[in-house]
């Protein structure tokens, strides 16, 4: 008998276990773009307020004409106004003229319901300058909603403004509202139908 063969011992070594294919580039790519999604999701929450869904679905309706102007407009004094939200970017004048400019709306209806605005918001159902900052009145007269076009739009701003210096020197409502239209008439190409006040 011959040689056995000795082919069983050698038998090529099977090839070594294959690598695992590097996804480390696609994984940091991925976990990149995760945490900038989620820095972008809290930039934008930290610089614009909060809309809730209900108020976003009443936003994208078209604004509802206000109500008539009563005749028994009365000053209207509020211990508890609604917090002003403002925008996440600079309003066109101060927070302290902003502010004052919405107070004034809540308090003094009986002077900007009947003061004109100048800046076009007529198509937005606006009849005066009131309408600029106060969406909602609860049947007592007190503010329950605010506008929110007053707090962006110069114009609105400087007419109330200017209303309410002249409320505090003395002046009024017919007073207030000549001037205002003459300071303000020949230079905008808008006004709003507002009425014309009774006697003073």
């Amino acid at each position: 008998m011959g040689k056995k063969s000795s082919s069983k011992s050698q038998l090529p070594a099977p090839p070594p276990p294959a690598e695992p294919k590097r996804r480390s580039g696609a994984l940091i790519g991925a976990v990149v773009v995760v945490v900038a999604a989620l820095g972008l999701m809290l930039y934008m929450r930290e610089s614009g307020p909060v809309v809730e869904p209900s108020t976003a679905a009443a936003a994208a309706q078209p604004a509802a004409a206000p109500a008539p102007v009563p005749a028994d407009l009365k000053p209207h004094l509020q211990q508890n106004l609604p917090p002003l939200q403002f925008p996440g970017y600079p309003t066109p004048r101060s927070p302290e003229v902003v502010r004052a400019a919405y107070t004034f709306a809540a308090e003094h209806p009986e002077v900007l319901s009947y003061v004109p605005c100048f800046c076009g918001c007529e198509r937005s159902g606006h009849r005066g300058n009131e309408d600029c900052f106060v969406r909602e009145r609860a049947v007592n007269g007190d503010v329950i909603a605010w506008e929110d076009h007053g707090m962006e739009c110069a114009v609105c701003l400087d007419v109330a403004d200017r209303s309410r210096q002249l409320f505090a020197e003395g002046k009024s409502v017919s007073e207030i509202r000549a001037t205002v239209e003459r300071e303000w008439a020949g230079k905008m190409p808008s006004h709003t139908p507002t009425p014309v006040p009774g006697k003073d």
